[in-house]
């Protein structure tokens, strides 16, 4: 079993008519998540305009904790009483950092994730050292490198990555873009 974090990432199509009823239903499966140990967070990620499939992610400590909740019986009575709300339902699981960034396949390019990292680290490490900066600067190298990094990994980890990459979501997830094609210039008429 892994001993990172994991997350499993699902995908709901709305039923036709049950968009209200399917966002209801998916606010009681976060809350029910929250009762369970080992759980670190979770989200619903609304469909791009003109699509209606949703992104559910749910966040835990280990493959155990999360399958303790996977198969509990409020889950199952859950996802029996959505059932009729959303058609195609698809689940992946993924740990580690590729969990920020979405099922294979479906992943950004290495610098845009590498930019949306940036972007989160860079301000809260600015800020960590501003103010924190005054205090540990007593301190030898080792020292202040463990604390800094003790402290700011988990923020990191835990909220501010998978925050920079909900905010970034559209940027990353879009497709590439294609060059235009060159016209023909007036002398090569």
């Amino acid at each position: 079993m892994s001993t990172s974090p994991v997350t499993l990432m699902v995908a709901r199509r709305v039923a036709d008519g049950r968009y209200h009823d399917l966002i209801a239903w998916l606010r009681e499966g976060e809350q029910l998540a929250t009762d369970f140990p080992g759980y670190l967070g979770s989200g619903v990620l609304a469909p791009p305009p003109g699509d209606n499939e949703f992104q559910i992610i749910f966040r835990f400590v280990d493959e155990q904790t999360l399958h303790a909740w996977e198969y509990s019986a409020s889950r199952t009575a859950w996802l029996n009483r959505g059932s009729d709300l959303f058609e195609h339902p698809k689940e992946h699981r993924v740990s580690g950092i590729e969990g920020w960034f979405g099922a294979a396949g479906q992943r950004p390019p290495r610098w845009k994730q590498a930019v949306a990292i940036w972007l989160a680290f860079f301000p809260v490490s600015l800020i960590f050292n501003f103010i924190l900066g005054p205090l540990l600067a007593e301190l030898s190298l080792l020292p202040r490198i463990l604390i800094g990094t003790a402290c700011l990994t988990p923020l990191m980890v835990y909220f501010f990555i998978p925050l920079s990459t909900r905010l970034l979501a559209n940027w990353l997830n879009s497709p590439p873009t294609r060059p235009l094609a060159a016209t023909p210039s007036a002398q090569n008429r």
